[in-house]
């Protein structure tokens, strides 16, 4: 009796999580789980503790990147896989995996509940979710099999083992594709910076899955229509493409300037082909992404291509996707909100369509939500190592550690493994909070958790009488 009454009580408090609840409690079953998991001697040496294995695994789940280990030498063969089912959980959508989850343990749930769930998952839709997520996990597995067959055929086939060989190429095909940047090399892809295979295959890996499900979804769709019944792309996926490129070439054409403008060491010893991919790649590595094909430090690379790197990596990649940020369509939605105040507009247009004010507010929350989140981050590591006597790290550095873990890219100027535990737990809570998103982690926090409470809610509509405010 006493059993069943604990089981009783555990479904009744999992029926009344709202779905953002039940998307952070569920991520963090899941690094929970992970953490043990590394730390075993199965799966990891002896230099690898709860610690480490609780911040590798964090960053996994969250597909961000950064480590205090070195993957290909402190996990075993086995830990890798594991590292690498790691990455697939987390960049194919917590959210949607969650949220999918929930189909199964909340019974009875009305039509409205049913939208919400939806929504969660970028609005794919009625009563979809289950097709919709193995659509998901199938267009994954095809793209990331045939990135690893080229990588393994053409890209690293300088490495003469067949096994390890196939393992690597499976492996960066999958910390590609999932924005992850992970690498089995410490230093990540600098060994193959020349070699066009691999910069182009895991630049289309980046992209393809930075674009999100819904995008991708769309051109397939398109691409398989002929003649008349063909029509255009949405709004979202035309935005978000135009938008997403825009960035790329923005930020290529930006950092070869910074750098060969300022005589940054590294790029001065390139050749010009090399130049021009090495500052490609690094303008799509920075979309959430986390590889590199050079040194990232204050000696190779200017404060100003840094400044860059950090506004490219606080975007991020876009809706539905595989990285973090706060997306090109919050930037999208910001830019065209400015327009339409220097033009005098009342509302704001993108493309001949309207946006509703509530999207405009969201992207405001978003980005502002955000920004002062790194702030506080960058605050708190700073004083933390001021207390404990570290070796000072420039304000930049820390800054530019910040952004690259809340919006989950993997970037590294060095600072991660030389920072305490206190700032690497800071670093921590940025990449799982990042992740999520902030507006679905405040959702959490302060939602209503019965559905008495949203119904009163819902019911407690108040206007209140407006008034100018002169900004």
């Amino acid at each position: 009796m006493p059993i069943r009454k604990a089981i009783e009580r555990s479904q009744s408090w999992r029926l009344r999580l709202t779905v953002p609840q039940f998307t952070v409690v569920t991520g963090l079953l899941v690094v929970f789980l992970g953490t043990l998991l590394l730390a075993t001697p199965l799966c990891s040496n002896s230099s690898v503790g709860l610690w480490e294995a609780l911040f590798t695994a964090t960053s996994a789940i969250t597909v961000t990147g950064l480590s205090i280990i070195d993957i290909g030498v402190d996990l075993t063969a086995f830990g890798q896989v594991v590292l690498a089912l790691m990455i697939l959980t987390g960049g194919l959508g917590l959210m949607a995996i969650t949220t999918f989850l929930q189909g199964f343990v909340m019974h009875g749930t009305a039509l409205r509940r049913r939208l919400d769930r939806g929504q969660t998952l970028d609005e794919f839709g009625v009563g979809g979710v289950g097709s919709t997520f193995r659509a998901i996990i199938i267009t994954a597995l095809v793209v990331i099999l045939l990135g690893a067959l080229v990588l393994y055929n053409y890209g690293f086939d300088d490495i003469p083992n067949r096994g390890e060989r196939l393992w690597a190429a499976v492996f960066h095909s999958i910390s590609a594709y999932n924005n992850a940047g992970f690498g089995l090399w410490s230093d990540s892809l600098e060994r193959y910076h020349a070699n066009p295979v691999v910069n182009g295959v895991v630049m289309v890996l980046i992209i393809t899955g930075g674009l999100g499900w819904r995008v991708t979804s769309d051109l397939a769709t398109q691409a398989l229509r002929r003649g008349r019944s063909r029509r255009r792309l949405s709004l979202h996926s035309r935005l978000v493409l135009r938008t997403s490129f825009l960035l790329i070439g923005f930020g290529a054409l930006g950092l070869a300037m910074t750098e060969w403008l300022n005589k940054g060491g590294v790029f001065i010893e390139m050749t010009w082909s090399e130049r021009w991919m090495t500052a490609l790649f690094e303008s799509v590595t920075a979309r959430t992404a986390g590889f590199t094909t050079i040194p990232l430090s204050l000696e190779n690379i200017t404060e100003s291509g840094l400044l860059l790197l950090m506004t490219l990596m606080f975007i991020g990649a876009s809706p539905g996707g595989t990285g973090g940020g706060i997306k090109t369509t919050t930037v999208a939605a910001l830019m065209a909100a400015t327009r339409s105040t220097l033009r005098g507009r009342d509302a704001v247009v993108i493309r001949n369509r309207e946006i509703a004010d509530k999207v405009v507010l969201r992207a405001v929350g978003i980005t502002v939500g955000s920004l002062l989140f790194v702030l506080g981050m960058a605050l708190l590591i700073s004083i933390g190592s001021n207390l404990n006597g570290e070796d000072p790290f420039t304000f930049l550095e820390m800054l530019f550690t910040c952004i690259s873990a809340f919006a989950t890219v993997g970037l590294d100027l060095g600072v991660t493994a030389e920072l305490s535990r206190f700032g690497q737990g800071v670093l921590l809570v940025g990449m799982f909070v990042g992740r999520l998103g902030i507006l679905l982690l405040l959702s959490a926090i302060w939602e209503a958790a019965t559905r008495e409470q949203i119904h009163i809610q819902r019911q407690n509509r108040v206007g209140y009488p407006r008034e100018d405010l002169y900004v």
